[in-house]
């Protein structure tokens, strides 16, 4: 595992770009929108929202979207993720990426890549990929590439 230390600036400047892609989400079925942005080894960062569609198995997840914008602007390993949405307020469950967002992440990033929650006010829980997806099938499994 590769330890990923995420700096003060480095955490705000997700944040600030998780939260900014969170008011551009499309979310008129679920209203619940969420923003993501993902730090890649070359210290840019790429930002997703979600985008819904009639058909509900068709829309985009935040984080799918933010890696898409990583690989397009030329890297394929993500250092650290957070994720904004609505939760943590009231005592509601904080917003982690779903099933299937973890396991794209686990195409792109570390074991111990960090991933944080957080709201409109507050930064909520920090998370390792492999504490959120255990056991994990990976690009390892299939040997070199």
């Amino acid at each position: 595992m590769n330890t990923f230390a995420l700096s003060e600036s480095q955490q705000q400047a997700l944040l600030q770009a998780a939260r900014a892609a969170q008011l551009k989400a499309y979310a008129p079925y679920s209203r619940y929108q969420v923003g993501a942005a993902v730090l890649d080894d070359q210290g840019r960062i790429h930002a997703g929202c979600n985008v819904e569609n009639a058909a509900y198995p068709e829309g985009v997840c935040a984080e799918a979207a933010a890696l898409s914008a990583m690989v397009l602007a030329g890297s394929t390993r993500s250092v650290a993720v957070l994720v904004v949405g609505h939760g943590g307020k009231n005592n509601s469950a904080w917003t982690t990426p779903c099933g299937g967002c973890r396991q794209k992440l686990r195409e792109f990033g570390a074991l111990d890549m960090p991933i944080l929650s957080a709201n409109d006010t507050d930064l909520g829980p920090r998370h390792t990929l492999a504490q959120l997806l255990p056991e994990s099938f990976g690009p390892g499994h299939l040997g070199p590439r």
